[in-house]
C-alpha cells in the first residue's frame, strides 16, 4: 500500500521542508510514502471562500481514484492518541488498500464534494495550526505510528 499526503500549496520555509524530509526518509523503511503538492490557486482575489474551496476541491478529487481511501485532516475529525492512530493505520494496512491518501486542504478547508468523497476525517488537535506546520506534525505522527507498530523505542508511554 502507498500512503500519500496530498497538500494544497508548497511549504516556503526551508527549515520546515528539511524536517519534513527527515521523517519522510525515515518512513521509507516501513512503507511507501509520498507527499504530493497541488499548486496554490492563482488569481484568487476575485474568488470568495466557497469558490476557492470548490476549485481546490476539484483539484483534490482529480488526484484520487475510486479505490483510494481518502482521509481528510480536518479540525472536526476524530482525535486519536498516538497509540490509537497506529491502530488506525494498521487497520488500513490490513484492509488490502492500494492507496491511503491523507489530505491537507487550503486555507478555508474543504468543499462539500470533498467531504462527500472522504472515507474518514482525522483531527491532529483541537488547536489550529498553519497548513505548513500540519505537514510536519502529520509526517512525524505517521512515523511514530509505524515505530509503535514495530515496537521500536521512538515512542515512550
Amino acid at each position: 500500500m502507498t500512503i500519500k499526503l496530498l497538500c494544497i500549496g508548497k511549504t516556503d520555509k526551508r527549515e520546515l521542508n528539511q524536517l519534513i524530509e527527515i521523517y519522510k526518509k525515515r518512513l521509507q523503511f516501513y512503507n511507501k510514502f509520498e507527499i504530493e503538492i497541488i499548486p496554490d490557486l492563482k488569481k484568487t482575489k476575485n474568488l470568495d471562500e466557497n469558490q476557492q474551496k470548490e476549485k481546490e476541491g476539484e483539484l483534490i478529487l482529480a488526484k484520487t481514484q475510486n479505490s483510494d481511501f481518502l482521509v481528510l485532516l480536518d479540525e472536526n475529525g476524530k482525535e486519536f492518541s498516538s497509540e490509537k492512530f497506529s491502530e488506525y493505520i494498521q487497520k488500513r494496512l490490513n484492509s488490502g488498500l492500494k492507496q491511503l491518501i491523507f489530505v491537507i486542504g487550503g486555507p478555508y478547508g474543504f468543499s462539500d464534494a470533498v467531504y462527500q468523497r472522504a472515507n474518514s476525517k482525522v483531527a491532529l488537535s483541537q488547536m489550529t495550526f498553519s497548513h505548513q506546520m500540519v505537514r510536519l506534525f502529520f509526517t512525524e505522527q505517521l512515523y511514530r505510528a509505524f515505530t509503535i507498530l514495530k515496537n521500536e523505542p521512538y515512542h515512550h508511554k
